[in-house]
């Protein structure tokens, strides 16, 4: 769809189609990591090993760096997880691939490496610099 300077407003519904395809692939795999993560912290929650007194200390502290890692793996998959639905909820409404500052598509390269996007890098580069 274009307006009348002949500028592209929006993707076509056979483009959506095909970033649709993307996002729920990638959302897939996003859910599989992250019930995994969420089963080995409950596996490790649930393990009752009887182990030397001496060796207790060294291993609950080893326990307890690997749970924080395996909590922020999924806090980041979460967040990953809620970007791709909101993606999906984008391209259902046909907004998707619209950039949320300067309203302009956001190019496909970028939508194909970072399928949740929401900004441009042009609008990213000008958060981050403040220009």
């Amino acid at each position: 769809m274009a307006n009348e300077d002949n500028i592209k407003v929006r993707y076509s519904d056979e483009e959506l189609a095909e970033f649709k395809d993307l996002v729920e692939k990638k959302l897939k795999e996003a859910l599989d990591q992250y019930n995994e993560i969420r089963e080995s912290m409950r596996r490790a929650d649930n393990d009752d090993r009887d182990t030397a007194p001496m060796f207790k200390n060294m291993e609950d502290g080893a326990e307890t760096l690997s749970r924080e890692e395996l909590g922020l793996k999924a806090s980041r998959l979460e967040k990953f997880i809620k970007g791709l639905q909101g993606a999906l909820v984008r391209i259902e409404n046909k907004t998707y691939g619209i950039c949320r500052v300067t309203h302009k598509l956001i190019p496909k390269e970028r939508l194909r490496a970072v399928p949740h996007a929401t900004l441009s890098v042009e609008a990213k580069e000008k958060r981050f610099t403040g220009k």
